[in-house]
This record gives C-alpha cells, structure tokens and sequence, in this order.
C-alpha cells in the first residue's frame, strides 16, 4: 500500500508536534525541515484543523500543535482523513472507476480485506507511540 505525499507529510508533520506538545510549529519551520513548499503543507496543515486534530494561531509565538493529546489520535484517523477519496486501486473508486471485472473479480474483496487490516494496525497506533525522539549523540546532536 501506498500513501501520498499529502498524508506522508502530514505524518512527518504530526510526529513533530507529538515530540513538543504545546510547542507552535510554523509551516515555514517544516518547509525548511522537509524541503516542501509551504503552500502544500498549508493545505495540510489547514484539513488537519479543521477536523479538530491540530489547533494553529497566527502571530508570535503562533503556529501549529496538536488540538488533542498525542494519545488520544489514532495513526489510522489520520490516514483516513488525508487519504479521503484516494481509492487503493481504480475499482474502490466512486462509480468503480469504469472496471471490465466488475462482478468477476475475485480480487477485489481481498483488497478490500487488505485495506481494513492496513488501517487496523494503524488504529491500534496513536501520535504518543510515533513522535519523534531527540537526535542521540551518535547523529551528532545532543
């Protein structure tokens, strides 16, 4: 399975703010930090607010944190969120996505099956088990 650039950055993004609660994070900050331009994690920055997952305020000391506590989201409700309407394979798609097979095929509930396991391990993870650690010594940074 693959997930977008959309939810990858959003999960880079989300494992920093689980590393500083309460520590606001610009997306100017993560731009620099992931070398993505700072209109796209906007974009995702934004969808996230507006599901109640981060809390952003403008201004100094502004910026990004998390609206819950890292233990309260789940990897896997964040995966569905950024990869709304985002179908594993062209027949999940609304309508089907014009698939010959429809009816014959043998694979598509298996898919189906393998999809739900994914996002079932992910919702047995939450923010609090993926944030990120301080670099050790041995990175080279205290």
């Amino acid at each position: 399975m693959r997930l977008t650039s959309f939810t990858d950055y959003g999960l880079r993004m989300l494992m920093r703010m689980a590393s500083a609660p309460g520590r606001g994070f610009s997306t100017a900050e993560f731009s620099t930090e992931f070398d993505v331009s700072r209109h796209h994690l906007a974009k995702i920055i934004q969808k996230l607010a507006s599901h109640g997952i981060v809390a952003t305020r403008r201004g100094a000391g502004g910026g990004a944190t998390l609206a819950q506590p890292a233990e309260a989201v789940s990897v896997g409700q964040v995966v569905r969120l950024l990869e709304d309407r985002q179908a594993l394979v062209e027949c999940f798609a609304p309508g089907g996505g014009g698939c010959t097979l429809d009816g014959r095929c043998k694979l598509k509930s298996r898919l189906r099956a393998a999809e739900a396991a994914f996002l079932a391990e992910l919702d047995r993870t939450t923010l609090a088990d993926i944030a990120l650690s301080p670099l050790t010594d041995i990175e080279g940074a205290a």
